[in-house]
């Protein structure tokens, strides 16, 4: 090495060459690059992470911003639909938007369940909501079938369509949508327990042919309570939900099968079921049965719709139809299928006899006689709207003898399926030709063939065509039917109760859903007077007061009566009997009509009418069931009555929100539990026409308000407690059902009460120019009102009254309601009695106030009365034309009789709840009108 120099500079190495070190410069920081490159990684997934954080954020938020919240399925209560039940707790009718029937977890069998998770959601029990890896699995397979271009496999599990069908309501399929399913299927998770999920899936899942819910479908498919379903079946509601449609049993069995044996082998394989048991159930034959609907009640459609009506009213669209509910009606189906017999027949009967035919239904050509020609163009053509299960269609023949019918026969074979049968052939009786006129050959009209008597058998045993009318012992025989043109209405109801146990609206619901029992107004007729008598009841008239029937005219009004005849000084029980329309304008003169307004809104018979004397004689608007409820009303001794269809109405939890007013219940001590007596004085004239007292009979008292004597040994008794209005003065209404009673036993109303030996009351109505006719009557037991006509005003024809028309209907009805029921009399209140008198028209019963005497006649001021004004009219002051009209029924003209026995009468406050008293009638409450 050389030597340095001293204090010189160190030496530089040369630049090049010379075998010296190169000089090194600063030192660099080790991996700089690599941390370089590390942190700007870094830095880049840190951007990229913010950014994709940012922007999952903010598609988190939209997808969340109007998602729906979870917490109504932690009260969800699915769609129900309600049920009607008659009164012997049969189905009358299933209101519902959807058809589904609610079934709790607890009551699901085990095998339903594993089956619709073996297949729908394998891991439903231990996933959060989504299950990651049968996403994977159906990604998988949709890139690997994308060329095929399929629907994509779903993925969803069984919360996720919770999800989809209760909170989203739509099936796009959408990544979006997908993505928001499964944000609301964790919710779920987290406020829903597993059991209660399944529960909302099983029970709202939609699985075709209309049936919402396991349950449903069960009945649907195989016609089967849930837990009496096999293994197989239950695989066959769990094959369902993947497609409807497509694995439908009754349409596809063989992708029902395929579908059904795919969803046992998954059973297997999640350890619901055993190997052996997969195989039997898939040798199992897949035979689904039609699921039939509870046969309707004959006749009840009206009586179901009305139901509805009032549910609605009470409860809106959507409560009824997919509430629950569960309503008991009143309805007795033995009662509604002859009401609706019997009014059928009354109108066949009428338009027998006063109308045309008109029963052609169409016209086949070029037909012979063999059934080959005739029978397949029978076959096709479609019956009329109206026409009753039991007729057929037939088809006049060509050749002799005339009027030769031919008709297909109904075969119901296997599961009640109905289809065409063998051809019969028929004669028309002469009277049925003789209708037709000219029948022509290849008419089709309507028949009803009968059965063949026992001779008919014995005819067709001994090889003679029974079929024709001459061979041996008859045969079948064909009447010929048409539907009529004229309608009417038929409303039964228990009087004391106001239950409705039959109502018919027409002739038949399928061809008409208008209700002519609760939604037709019509004038009542005649049928309106007992209300006027009752006003005069309660004004202390008696039955035996007697009035002018004389002729009336002003101006252009002129009332007679039916027969066209005047009898002089009539009393009440004879005019009501015989329904004199002059009488009952002179009484409805003198009683007020304010006063018969005020009852007949209080009997609620009418909203409102107006205050003319032509209303006394029912010109006013009423229906059937408003009718037949005042009626009740004075049956019940003046207490209202409102007809009532629903019992009770429950909700989906068995709550009773609804039960028909009138009565409560409450309870006595025994101590004070008496039974009440009423005691009758049967009083009768003898031969010099004297009154005697008989001994009086005492009866138990039959009013349900009343307590019934204790048991020994009892506490404590229920006691029912009447809470319904007091309208009317129960003698003034006792009194009225006694006068009726005469009505139907010698007066207009004979024909309504031929054979029938219970104690009844009733009263005919026919309107002017016999528009309608009408009969209503009651016992004790059951009250009817039956009304006819046609649905556009019109004639039934001279002398078809009320008694003719009517009258026959209300007795068949009432003789088979009656049949087997007990004898009972109407009961009397304590402030009574019973007598005989001679009215001049022969011998009557009536009832007497304690202050009335049979047969005596009270002087009731200016109005045309026996003792009173015997002229041939009323005056203006009777009719009210003149502005002053003190003098009619002033409380000075009323001459000794007995005060008004109301609660609330004249000199004591009124009784809330009761109508008020009658007034004295002034000038303004009375006019004439211009109808009848």
């Amino acid at each position: 090495m050389a030597p340095r120099d001293a204090g010189g500079p160190p030496r530089q190495p040369p630049r090049n060459g010379g075998g010296g070190r190169p000089p090194r410069g600063p030192l660099r920081p080790r991996f700089r690059f690599w941390r370089r490159f590390a942190g700007a990684s870094l830095g880049a997934v840190i951007l990229v992470g913010a950014t994709g954080g940012l922007i999952v954020w903010h598609k988190y938020a939209l997808l969340t911003h109007d998602l729906p919240t979870v917490d109504s399925l932690t009260h969800y209560q699915p769609p129900v639909m309600s049920r009607v039940y008659s009164s012997d707790s049969r189905v009358m009718a299933e209101l519902a938007a959807e058809r589904r029937i609610f079934v709790p977890y607890s009551a699901i069998p085990d095998r339903v369940k594993q089956a619709f998770v073996a297949v729908e959601d394998q891991n439903f029990w231990t996933h959060g909501g989504v299950d990651p890896l049968a996403i994977l699995r159906a990604a998988v397979t949709d890139v690997t079938m994308m060329h095929e271009h399929r629907r994509p496999v779903g993925a969803s599990t069984i919360t996720q369509q919770v999800a989809r069908n209760m909170l989203l309501g739509s099936n796009t399929l959408s990544l979006e949508r997908k993505a928001q399913e499964a944000i609301l299927a964790m919710r779920i998770e987290q406020v829903l327990s597993k059991e209660r999920i399944l529960e909302i899936y099983l029970n709202e899942i939609y699985l075709g042919a209309g049936a919402y819910g396991i349950v449903a479908a069960a009945q649907t498919y195989f016609n089967k309570p849930l837990d009496e379903l096999t293994i197989a079946e239950a695989a066959s509601l769990a094959a369902l939900p993947k497609s409807p449609t497509n694995y439908n049993p009754f349409r596809f069995p063989d992708a029902a099968r395929t579908r059904r044996n795919f969803v046992l082998e998954r059973m297997v394989e999640t350890g619901a079921i055993t190997r052996a048991q997969a195989a039997e159930a898939e040798a199992e034959p897949l035979i689904p049965r039609n699921f039939h609907r509870p046969d309707p009640i004959p006749g009840a459609g009206w009586y179901a719709e009305e139901v509805r009506r009032q549910l609605v009213g009470m409860y809106g669209t959507a409560q009824t139809n997919e509430g629950g509910l569960v309503v008991q009606t009143s309805l007795d189906p033995r009662l509604q299928a002859e009401a609706a017999r019997d009014l059928r027949a009354g109108l066949l009967a009428y338009d027998r006899a006063h109308e045309p035919w008109h029963g052609t239904v169409t016209h086949l050509n070029d037909i012979t006689a063999e059934a080959s020609s005739w029978g397949p163009a029978l076959a096709q053509v479609a019956a009329p709207a109206g026409m009753l299960s039991s007729w057929r269609l037939a088809v006049i023949l060509p050749g002799k003898p005339q009027g030769r019918v031919g008709w297909l026969e109904l075969d119901i074979g296997p599961g009640g399926k109905v289809s065409e049968g063998a051809p019969h052939t028929g004669q028309l009786s002469s009277g049925d030709r003789f209708w037709m006129r000219n029948p022509h050959p290849g008419d089709v009209v309507m028949i009803e063939p009968s059965q063949k008597d026992a001779l008919g058998r014995r005819a067709e045993a001994k090889g003679v065509d029974a079929t024709e009318p001459d061979a041996e012992g008859g045969g079948d025989t064909l009447t010929l039917r048409t539907i009529p043109k004229v309608s009417g209405a038929l409303v039964a109801l228990n009087p004391r109760t106001g239950r409705v146990a039959a109502l018919v609206g027409g002739w038949s619901y399928e061809a008409s859903q208008f209700d002519r029992a609760t939604q037709a107004q019509r004038q009542p007729g005649s049928s309106f007077k007992p209300i006027v008598y009752l006003a005069a009841m309660e004004q202390g008239i008696s039955p035996s007061q007697q009035f002018m029937d004389a002729p009336y005219v002003n101006g252009s009004w002129r009332p007679n009566n039916y027969e066209m005849d005047f009898n002089g000084p009539t009393s009440l029980h004879d005019a009501l009997m015989e329904s004199l329309n002059l009488v009952t304008v002179r009484l409805a003169a003198h009683v007020g009509m304010g006063n018969i307004a005020d009852l007949a809104i209080a009997l609620h018979e009418v909203d409102a009418m107006p205050k003319v004397l032509p209303a006394a004689l029912g010109a006013v608007e009423t229906t059937v069931l408003r009718e037949a409820g005042a009626y009740a009303s004075i049956e019940q001794g003046g207490r209202l009555v409102t007809p009532s269809l629903i019992d009770s109405v429950q909700d989906r939890d068995g709550r009773v929100i609804y039960r028909a007013p009138g009565f409560d219940l409450g309870t006595q001590t025994a101590g004070d539990a008496q039974i009440p007596y009423v005691a009758q004085a049967q009083v009768q004239p003898d031969a010099n026409g004297k009154v005697h007292g008989l001994p009086a009979v005492v009866q138990p008292a039959l009013d349900p308000a009343v307590a019934t004597q204790a048991a020994p040994g009892a506490d404590a008794l229920p006691e029912i407690i009447d809470t319904r209005t007091r309208v009317a003065d129960p003698d003034s209404a006792f009194q009225i059902t006694t006068m009726m009673q005469d009505v139907i036993r010698r007066g207009t109303g004979t024909r309504a009460g031929s054979g029938i030996e219970q104690p009844i009351a009733g009263k005919t109505g026919t309107t002017q120019d016999f528009n309608d006719a009408w009969f209503v009557g009651y016992a004790p037991q059951m009250l009817t009102a039956v009304w006819i006509g046609y649905d556009t005003p019109k004639s039934l024809g001279e002398k078809e009254t009320g008694g003719n028309v009517a009258g026959p209907i209300w007795n068949r009805f009432m003789k088979f309601a009656l049949n087997g029921q007990p004898k009972v009399e109407f009961r009397a209140p304590p402030g009574v009695v019973l007598a005989r008198w001679g009215s001049g028209r022969g011998t009557a019963l009536d009832a007497f106030k304690l202050d009335q005497k049979p047969g005596e006649l009270i002087g009731l001021g200016g109005v045309a009365v026996a003792g009173a004004d015997m002229g041939n009219g009323l005056t203006d002051a009777d009719t009210g034309t003149e502005a002053d009209n003190a003098g009619i029924a002033s409380s000075g003209d009323y001459a000794g009789a007995a005060a008004v026995p109301v609660a609330g009468a004249s000199g004591s406050p009124p009784v809330p709840g009761q109508r008020p008293p009658p007034k004295p009638a002034t000038g303004s409450d009375i006019g004439v009108g211009g109808l009848y």
